[in-house]
């Protein structure tokens, strides 16, 4: 369990690092510039991660994969991806701080409650409702009171989140065979 624990903890710090990153920019085509960015497609896999440790190991130790999550997304941010010249940078950094613990750990827990539920249940759950906390602290704190829209690039973002929630469900089947819940 350790290596996998390692590998999944890893695996969700850059999940957060590549997703704070890829926020930053907007897509430019269809105009789609104003309602979505690339860290839309990258942040649900997150919850994927979650959601098979807390399968597999069950609450407490997906609760400390978010923390290890938590602590490398964050800290690779900070170093690696915050201007600390630009407000915005740094709101970005801490918007996704506070968005991702909040979002993992209530994931944790309503996955928890319904995992008894049909295979599906407790996934599809508890990612729609971690999509909807964290995309709104997080485009709230990170762009409130700044001339960035983010308040149609938080819907669009939420768009694609619950879009990719969904087909995140397939991968978490497919991984159901292979990580056997621990007893």
């Amino acid at each position: 369990m350790n290596k996998t624990f390692l590998i999944l903890s890893f695996l969700m710090g850059v999940i957060v690092l590549s997703s704070n990153y890829l926020v930053q920019f907007p897509i430019n085509y269809y105009g789609l510039d104003e309602i979505l960015t690339y860290g839309a497609f990258t942040y649900p896999i997150a919850f994927l991660i979650t959601d098979l440790a807390n399968r597999t190991y069950g609450k407490l130790i997906a609760q400390k994969i978010v923390y290890l999550g938590f602590f490398i997304g964050v800290v690779s941010t900070v170093l690696f991806s915050t201007n600390f010249q630009d407000l915005i940078s740094i709101r970005i950094a801490f918007g996704s701080g506070i968005a991702f613990f909040v979002a993992q750990l209530l994931d944790v827990q309503i996955f928890d409650r319904l995992r008894k539920k049909r295979w599906f249940i407790a996934p599809l759950t508890s990612s729609l409702v971690g999509s909807v906390v964290d995309t709104f602290l997080f485009f709230s704190i990170s762009f409130y009171g700044t001339v960035v829209p983010w308040i149609t690039l938080s819907l669009g973002d939420l768009s694609v989140k619950f879009f990719v929630a969904l087909i995140m469900l397939i991968p978490f089947r497919v991984f159901l065979n292979t990580f056997k819940p621990v007893t």
